[in-house]
């Protein structure tokens, strides 16, 4: 009589992260952006560098092209505004969902169901490199706890999302990592959960996971001090606000954190409507720029197509269009980076 692996229909080997490593690896110049940047934002957080950071780009990556040429669009602007802003572009193949539904790029490259993730793994790595070689850095949403160990050394921003920011297995793994961490809000708004796993995530921990052969194994970690608190908001509303932000700058100190916040333009700060996300992007400068220094980020969520689509026949999918949350559109957000920089100025 079996007992177990009753539900299971399948089970196929994975490489190790090695091999993806070695197979794709990581060159100098991208190591310097990654590293460099890394430092920047570390730098940002305790305001011995006195620019603002950004997370600009596609809720998620379905389409490498489409991607790739926002990238390019990026880099200059990126470059334009380098002295007062730190531009890190959004790159996510990881989509928690409430439900069901498409879970990124890593789980299903091919947009049909097939789970083909030994091959997501390899397109988003290469994806990675491409971001790199054009000179800008990577952040993203780390949601699987194996997927750091392929992909983490091109990364030099994570974040840990609404929906795991109370899970410890999310809060355990941030202590490893190696870039710095944004924890966001839950979905209900509250702030001290994410507080909660900063705290945890600083300290360090064991826990299982797997080394780069593949290998089961125990993880020591020294715990990561490099964080941000995400204010996203929930489903109390948006949080924003000038009041809502020193809420929850105070939750921070009374918690002996730095007072870093980044704002997220998007989900329910901006409604889920995107065409709200400017006036949530000027009013973060706004406060920005009345003093307040612990804004010391925001999160724009953009392509080069407005608005979003649903997946259904990959075929007939428009060019440059989110598949996953609306974004705004390559115009507007090349605006919204060229005010800000000449107000920070």
């Amino acid at each position: 009589m079996t007992t177990s692996d009753i539900r299971i229909t399948d089970l196929k080997p994975l490489g190790p992260p090695r091999s993806f490593i070695e197979s794709q690896p990581i060159t100098p110049q991208i190591a310097k952006v990654v590293t460099e940047t890394r430092t920047a934002i570390e730098n940002i957080e305790n305001r011995t560098d006195s620019r603002m950071m950004m997370l600009v780009g596609p809720c998620s990556i379905h389409d490498e092209k489409a991607g790739i040429e926002y990238a390019e669009k990026l880099y200059p602007i990126a470059q334009e505004v380098k002295d007062t802003i730190l531009v890190v572009m959004r790159v996510y193949f990881e989509k928690p969902r409430t439900t069901v539904g498409w879970k990124g790029l890593i789980n299903d490259p091919n947009l049909d169901g097939t789970f083909d993730i030994q091959t997501g793994l390899k397109r988003a790595r290469d994806f990675l490199l491409q971001v790199g070689a054009v000179g800008l850095p990577s952040g993203t949403e780390f949601l699987d706890p194996f997927t750091p160990q392929y992909m983490a050394d091109l990364i030099s921003w994570g974040a840990i999302g609404a929906r795991t920011t109370e899970s410890q297995t999310h809060r355990q793994m941030a202590s490893g990592l190696s870039m710095p961490i944004g924890f966001k809000n839950g979905t209900g708004g509250s702030c001290q959960i994410a507080v909660d796993a900063m705290v945890a995530a600083r300290s360090p921990h064991a826990f299982l996971g797997i080394d780069l052969d593949g290998r089961a194994s125990v993880v020591n970690t020294t715990g990561n001090k490099a964080q941000q608190l995400i204010l996203r908001g929930g489903s109390t509303g948006p949080n924003y606000d000038e009041a809502s932000v020193n809420s929850a700058t105070s939750l921070l100190e009374v918690a002996n954190l730095r007072r870093n916040v980044v704002i997220d333009c998007s989900h329910a700060n901006s409604n889920k409507d995107h065409n709200r996300q400017p006036i949530v992007f000027r009013e973060v400068i706004r406060q920005r720029t009345a003093g307040n220094r612990g804004v010391i980020g925001l999160m724009l969520e953009s392509h080069l197509n407005e608005g979003n689509q649903s997946l259904g026949n990959p075929a007939d999918l428009k060019y440059g269009v989110s598949i996953t949350d609306a974004c705004i559109n390559w115009e507007t957000t090349k605006t919204l980076l060229r005010e800000a920089h000449a107000i920070l100025s």
